[in-house]
């Protein structure tokens, strides 16, 4: 059909220029758009969801790797508290290389990375603040003075997530440890993760790379779940801590998995007369589907630092592999305190050194100020169902003489001991408890009870509070540069 007055030839030149011109109009469009504002949209299960959203960008943060942004985090986190009592707000941060140095979160918050999001820890000392030493510890551990504020931090928060879409926060801890084994620190290296005081945290969906020091560190908190980590760092790096739950009730860890310089999970709860001054301790801990490499330490230790006691530790179908131990508990004369009430079952252990360590000889002490009669207690420590292979020794255990570790019970236990193993699989000193269905036959201060003892050392069956949590579906669409 030809238009009004106008030749065939005509109109078909009438078409091809108004196709070009609307193509060239979508296009400057299009074009704007990108340069505008991305509408995005992301969802996480979250102990909380949110009324309010806002991006980094709208803070002028710049994703280069170059710019810092630690003011722009600072200002995102101070202008979203206002919407605390109005169900809460977050910040969704995109992809892109966000530069930052140390900044606090505030309640009724999420910081949400997003698949590509990389956070990466300034190298400027300047942008990390120093706070004083942690008061069930009377010093920083690398240094007698205080200790730089961990990356994201909070105290005194209640109802906080950091989660994501399995973004990454990426120490850049070479910088920290090269002064740290020059012996150039003044205080002590920051962590990537720490809430003091707080209660209600979930921290979810993220990989964490390279922390100067320890990973995460819940303190002096409650109803704590840490869910779906992944944390890597160089398996010489030194004191490069997985998760370190310190002086916290009702906290459950799962789905995670840690390579790390140093214990993949390190119950805490203070340090000698600090810590037993504070006393506070670590206790109802769930750690469930963990997986760990450090063959240097331990997947799970409890102490050194126990002074405040621990109690109440649930851990099941843990796998370890190239790593020194399985379990290993830590104390000495002088730390007080107590470990009690452990339970553990399931393992899976790959290439260790030892499948269970406790030593009542760990020197380190925070000062010569210690009581040497402040014995610590340690009992009713359980283990069963675990099968290890490629195991340099199955067991060292070394009580306080005059305070030996009490109520140890072993059950249901497999070790395939390593070509070059040591000649004796078990010492034991200062020990006392009982065993059922264990090969290689265990010490004489743990007398093997037969077969019809196989279902000793059970297992809990109530849940803990905190395995009651039950986390929503937050759906969200937002707006960024």
């Amino acid at each position: 059909m030809e238009l009004l007055g106008m030749s065939p030839m005509r109109t078909k030149m009438t078409r091809i220029v108004t196709v070009l011109l609307v193509g060239f109009i979508l296009g400057v469009r299009s074009g704007e758009a990108r340069k505008g504002k991305v509408t995005e949209s992301f969802a996480y299960t979250g102990i909380s969801c949110r009324r309010h959203t806002a991006s980094i960008t709208d803070f002028g943060g710049v994703g280069d790797g170059k710019t810092s942004n630690t003011k722009a985090f600072q200002d995102a986190v101070n202008h979203l508290s206002k919407y605390a009592s109005d169900g809460g707000a977050q910040l969704y941060v995109p992809a892109g290389k966000w530069l930052t140095g140390s900044f606090s979160l505030t309640s009724h918050f999420t910081l949400y990375l997003q698949k590509h999001a990389l956070l990466l820890a300034s190298q400027d000392m300047k942008e990390w603040p120093v706070l004083k030493p942690l008061p069930s510890y009377g010093r920083g551990r690398d240094a007698a003075g205080g200790r730089f504020t961990s990356l994201i931090y909070g105290t005194n928060l209640t109802d906080v997530i950091v989660t994501g879409a399995n973004g990454t926060i990426d120490g850049q801890g070479s910088f920290w440890w090269q002064k740290f084994h020059k012996g150039k620190l003044k205080y002590t290296r920051p962590y990537l993760i720490e809430f003091m005081y707080s209660d209600t945290i979930q921290i979810s969906n993220l990989t964490l790379l390279n922390s100067p020091s320890w990973n995460v560190h819940p303190v002096y908190s409650s109803n704590i779940l840490i869910k779906g980590i992944t944390i890597l760092a160089p398996v010489k790096s030194p004191n490069t801590d997985g998760i370190n739950p310190d002086s916290c009730t009702n906290v459950r860890i799962e789905d995670s998995y840690i390579v790390s310089g140093d214990d993949c999970i390190a119950v805490k709860s203070g340090w000698d007369e600090y810590g037993i001054s504070f006393g506070m301790p670590t206790k109802q801990l769930v750690i469930r589907r963990l997986t760990c490499i450090s063959p240097y330490s331990a997947a799970i230790a409890l102490g050194s630092e126990m002074s405040g006691g621990i109690q109440d530790v649930r851990a099941e179908d843990i796998t370890a592999v190239h790593t020194e131990s399985g379990v290993r508990i830590k104390t000495a004369r002088g730390r007080g305190g107590f470990v009690k009430d452990i339970f553990v079952r399931r393992m899976s252990l790959h290439t260790m050194k030892w499948v269970f360590w406790m030593t009542g000889n760990y020197k380190q002490h925070a000062d010569n100020h210690y009581d040497p009669n402040a014995l610590p207690v340690i009992q009713g420590i359980n283990y069963r169902d675990i099968v290890a292979n490629n195991v340099s020794m199955a067991a060292r255990l070394e009580g306080i003489e005059g305070d030996p570790f009490t109520q140890i019970c072993i059950a249901n236990v497999t070790i395939g001991m390593a070509a070059k193993a040591k000649k004796v699989p078990w010492t034991c000193t200062d020990v006392e408890g009982i065993t059922s269905g264990v090969s290689p036959r265990p010490c004489d201060l743990l007398p093997d009870q037969g077969q019809k003892k196989i279902a000793a050392c059970d297992f809990p069956a109530k849940p803990l509070s905190i395995d009651r949590v039950v986390l929503k579906t937050c759906t969200y669409r937002v707006n960024h540069m």
